[in-house]
């Protein structure tokens, strides 16, 4: 077995013989793969972990031994939002009452790691950590070799345990991974603890792989170098030639998230930097975030016909020419729709309701002079939807773009034209099927759920604005820099809620949903939409008549043409995903394994500036991951 276990080193490590040190990357996934085997779950009362339903957990993490800071609270955050708290030197019954009401599971996390053959620092917070143990749902997680239980037996009273080798120096990545179930739980006590009863090839066991995982390059077979400096070298050079003036960029494959970095500043005044939790506006990547996995869902379960005409799910559509057409034909641009509609410029008096009709001046900005019945300057019981300060919307006008749509020409020429029309009906069509309010359903069926917590709509009520990044200064409709409010104005004056644009996130929470795609629908524990309806809202459909399109997704050209393509040309044709106009990208290949999200801001300060086209920046961002995969 030895034997095995050194050739099976020789050959991960053999870097080393041709540079005469192993990378530091080689390293530490050569530390990832012994922590998988060596972090122990030693408690597990009532099946516990890994932990499930990340939407109903309120977690606090305590530290004892160290700073309240490190890879195993970051690691914690990747999945949901875990808050440090700071333990009084004097636990009372009211401190005690209020940790209990403002969170529902505490991880508490201590360092048994003597220095110089002294006792362990923790070892002095002896009196502080039994009540807490002992009165609060809890979860210990120690790093170390375990002495601490000789001393504190009274730790196996917590509902859950784990333990992880200090000297391993990614041990406590990987243990904040195995409480989240992204990683398996596998490791086997090796020796008995003394002083407890533990035992020699004890540990409870589970599977991995229900959320993504946080891994070193090369555990994913990516290229370090190769991937690093070209995304680096990219994404510098759009913000140095004034493509956009900051980004975030995250890479995964299989599941492992190697590369997530920020890149460059809010605005191109350079006063606040780019963070990777920061929230972009996704604009027409909501298309594929929103609305699409609620169809996905209940077409999995039954309840959504792909094939059933609009006036099905929409009764007022009846007897309009759009009545007949399918969703399937409308989810893939392949139903003569026309491409948008700026509803904001029928509100203006002397003013066409339409573009289709005589004396509609594309060019009319806001002059402030507005129709019945559309918008006021102050707020009231009629007027309550926000749009600016000094803008807000009738309460019914909804009901007036619904009437748009339905009014609207159809193409005279079939096949493939981008619509985002059908996208402004879909919120009222998944409220109706699900019996709940749309963004509820969402949140509670997939969001909240995967542990995306930024993911979601009107971002200001839950964000301060110092997250968000802005977008463009308006000069034609709202007259003010959008920063926090949707920059799309279809969107605008849906209240900022519409599956055609709206949504607001960050990287890593945007990667968690499309992880939800590529792992066939399941996450989190859980087979949240089927994955025979993946599979179908993630192929082409209307290929042979020269549409590139799935359900929803966007896919590869049926013909590359480096030209017109913003995804790579390696991009294989089961892959899928979709840009958004704000300077948004995502793209998943389930052949590859690959993941990237890409998030900017290039309308900032105008939706003129189109250098992130010119620059080719997502293709080529793309097709680095490609070249950035280690051949056998």
């Amino acid at each position: 077995m030895q034997r095995v276990l050194l050739l099976a080193f020789l050959f991960s490590a053999f870097p080393l013989f041709l540079t005469g040190q192993p990378s530091e990357d080689l390293i530490a996934s050569l530390s990832f793969k012994r922590s998988e085997r060596a972090t122990t779950v030693l408690m597990n009362k009532e099946g516990l972990l890994p932990l499930q339903r990340l939407d109903t957990l309120r977690i606090a993490h305590l530290s004892f031994g160290k700073l309240q800071t490190g890879p195993f609270l970051k690691t914690l955050n990747n999945y949901a939002p875990v808050t440090p708290v700071e333990v009084p030197f004097d636990i009372t019954e009211e401190w005690l009452a209020e940790q209990r009401n403002r969170f529902n599971l505490f991880i508490i996390e201590l360092e048994d790691i003597a220095i110089a053959g002294q006792v362990p620092a923790v070892y002095n917070y002896k009196d502080f950590i039994q009540p807490i143990i002992d009165q609060l749902p809890s979860i210990v997680f120690i790093n170390g070799d375990g002495s601490i239980l000789q001393v504190m037996p009274f730790l196996r009273n917590a509902q859950g345990m784990l333990i992880t080798p200090s000297h391993e120096d990614m041990g406590t990545v990987v243990a904040a991974q195995i409480v989240m179930g992204a990683v398996a739980a596998q490791g086997k006590l090796r020796g008995g603890l003394r002083g407890t009863n533990l035992r020699t090839g004890d540990g409870y066991t589970y599977p991995g792989g229900e959320h993504l995982r946080y891994t070193p390059y090369d555990y994913a077979e990516i290229d370090q170098a190769i991937l690093e400096d070209s995304i680096a070298a990219i994404v510098e050079e759009g913000i140095a030639k004034g493509a956009y003036p900051g980004a975030q960029v995250l890479v995964a494959r299989h599941g492992n998230v190697v590369y997530h970095k920020a890149f460059g500043h809010h605005t191109f005044d350079r006063t606040q930097a780019v963070k990777t939790d920061d929230l972009y506006d996704l604009a027409s990547v909501t298309k594929i975030s929103s609305a699409l996995p609620a169809l996905m869902k209940l077409h999995g379960a039954g309840q959504f016909n792909l094939d059933a005409p609009l006036k099905t799910y929409m009764p007022e559509f009846k007897g309009s020419n759009k009545g007949d057409l399918t969703f399937r034909s409308m989810l893939a641009h392949h139903a003569r729709l026309r491409p948008w509609i700026p509803y904001w410029q029928g509100t203006l008096r002397g003013h066409s309701r339409y573009p289709w009709q005589k004396k509609w001046d594309k060019e009319r900005i806001n002059d402030g002079r507005f129709r019945w019945f559309t918008f006021k300057a102050d707020s009231s019981k009629r007027f309550p939807i926000y749009v600016t300060d000094n803008l807000w919307l009738h309460r019914k006008y909804k009901k007036r773009i619904y009437k748009a749509i339905k009014k609207s020409p159809l193409n005279e020429e079939p096949g493939y034209v981008y619509s985002g029309l059908l996208f402004y009906l879909l919120p009222e069509i998944v409220a109706d099927l699900t019996g709940t309010a749309y963004t509820e359903y969402l949140d509670q069926n997939f969001y909240h759920r995967l542990g995306a917590f930024t993911l979601g709509y009107r971002p200001l009520e839950a964000f301060t604005k110092s997250r968000i990044v802005p977008t463009e200064r308006d000069t034609f409709f709202r007259m003010q820099q959008l920063h926090g409010y949707v920059h799309d104005e279809g969107a605008a004056m849906m209240g900022g809620i519409s599956a055609n644009a709206g949504l607001f996130a960050n990287a890593n929470d945007l990667a968690k949903l499309m992880h939800l795609y590529m792992n066939n629908g399941r996450a989190a524990g859980e087979q949240l939409i089927d994955s025979a309806s993946v599979a179908e809202f993630t192929r082409y459909q209307y290929s042979e008549e020269g549409n590139r399109r799935g359900l929803g997704f966007d896919k590869p050209m049926l013909e590359y043409d480096s030209t017109r393509s913003y995804v790579a040309k390696s991009a294989s044709p089961s892959s899928f995903g979709h840009s958004g106009y704000t300077g948004t990208f995502t793209w998943a290949d389930p052949e590859s394994g690959l993941l990237l999200v890409f998030l900017s801001n290039r309308v900032y300060p105008t939706r003129e500036n189109r250098k992130l086209y010119e620059l080719n920046i997502r293709p080529r961002l793309h097709e680095v991951l490609y070249q950035a995969i280690k051949e056998d």
